[in-house]
């Protein structure tokens, strides 16, 4: 795949016709290349991008969702056989079967969409209710909140019962509880349940302090899974529901613990938040995207101060749109400067981590944010 310089993309995105935005060209990227319908995999990152056109197919008039539904139908029923909810990252992609079942009636969505949720009350837990991210044994990332998010908020969407809205509120204050940061109000990477290290292949082995088991470093996409998480739940819970309130405490507290860390020039978040000064440091697109994405929600649902915020969401449209994406073959732009699938480690893992191109977090995130913006864009006119 030919690629050019992304420095170079600025001059292009500038003069090219606008009669579609750079959101239709990643989405379109992804779904005939990244990631083809009948090719879908049951997974974390693919279950973002996926959500994705989730979020596009609601934007669409009725002529248009054909397209998005076709997707998602497409890569539910390939998947169904092996689709379960035995771990968060699993959980993740099933709120496509629950959209399905919400959207068609089909039963065999609406069975498989309550098998998941079943399995999913079988993963284990830590003492204060947190759903483990890994099955083999109990820790706590912040990563998970999401990844159950999303299926969670599809499961209420489907059926208007609350207790999947009190399940997605016990875990993010069990995640809460024991990620929160004192110093900086954001949440260090991972906690850990007990004194023993599990090798995962991934993670650095004793990544955990061996008093608070807390990991040392705050990771800017695992925070960015956590906005994400609480602005989608703000955006579909009734204003009346008892959750609302504590809800919109975190969100503001959470907006107003990243706000300060934006880079100035570009617009981006460093992939290590707080230390923007460590010379090994990066910007990085992913979590960008996706702090964007939840400050432009709180605009959009009028819980955050315009004059304060919107500045910061114009420049992270821009610094994206100049530095963030790569032009590939023909039309296709595609999300770069993308830290490539990250467990948990020290400062110095994360700050080595592969920059990518895609992905499925990245397709997902720019996606979503860059629509989200360009309605709210719509509402200031």
């Amino acid at each position: 795949m030919k690629r050019i310089p992304v420095l170079c993309i600025a001059l292009f995105l500038y003069t090219a016709s606008y009669s579609q935005s750079w959101v239709d060209s990643v989405d379109k990227h992804g779904r005939d290349v990244y990631m083809p319908a009948d090719k879908y995999k049951w997974d974390w990152g693919q279950a973002t991008f996926l959500n994705a056109l989730v979020h596009l197919y609601n934007s669409k008039t009725a002529a248009d969702k054909k397209l998005y539904f076709d997707y998602i139908k497409t890569a539910m029923d390939a998947t169904y056989a092996v689709a379960n909810g035995k771990h968060p990252n699993a959980v993740a992609s099933a709120h496509g079967m629950a959209f399905l079942a919400r959207i068609t009636g089909d039963r065999k969505y609406l069975d498989k969409s309550n098998e998941i949720y079943a399995q999913y009350l079988q993963v284990p837990r830590s003492p204060n209710g947190g759903v483990s991210h890994r099955a083999e044994t109990v820790e706590l990332w912040d990563d998970t909140v999401y990844m159950l998010n999303m299926f969670l908020l599809e499961m209420y969407r489907l059926t208007g019962d609350e207790k999947y809205i009190a399940d997605f509120v016990e875990q993010f204050n069990a995640h809460n509880e024991k990620l929160t940061d004192p110093a900086s109000g954001l949440w260090v990477h991972g906690w850990d349940a007990d004194n023993i290290d599990y090798n995962d292949g991934c993670s650095i082995m004793g990544w955990p302090d061996k008093t608070t088991r807390k990991s040392s470093q705050i990771w800017a996409r695992g925070n960015g899974w956590v906005g994400m998480a609480l602005s989608d739940a703000l955006e579909t819970i009734a204003k009346n529901s008892r959750y609302r309130k504590p809800l919109e405490k975190a969100f503001l507290h959470y907006v107003e613990s990243i706000a300060p860390w934006q880079d100035k020039g570009s617009g981006h978040w460093y992939q290590l938040i707080t230390l923007p000064e460590n010379p090994k440091n990066f910007l990085e697109s992913s979590c960008t995207a996706m702090f964007a994405y939840t400050i432009t929600k709180g605009l959009q649902l009028k819980l955050l101060n315009p004059k304060k915020y919107a500045p910061m969401v114009d420049k992270v449209y821009k610094g994206l749109r100049e530095m963030s994406l790569a032009r590939a073959d023909g039309a296709y732009l595609l999300p770069a400067r993308v830290s490539g699938g990250t467990c948990v480690g020290d400062e110095n893992y994360y700050l080595t981590r592969k920059i990518t191109e895609g992905t499925g977090f990245g397709y997902g995130s720019f996606i979503m944010f860059g629509l989200a913006y360009e309605q709210y864009k719509g509402m200031r006119k």
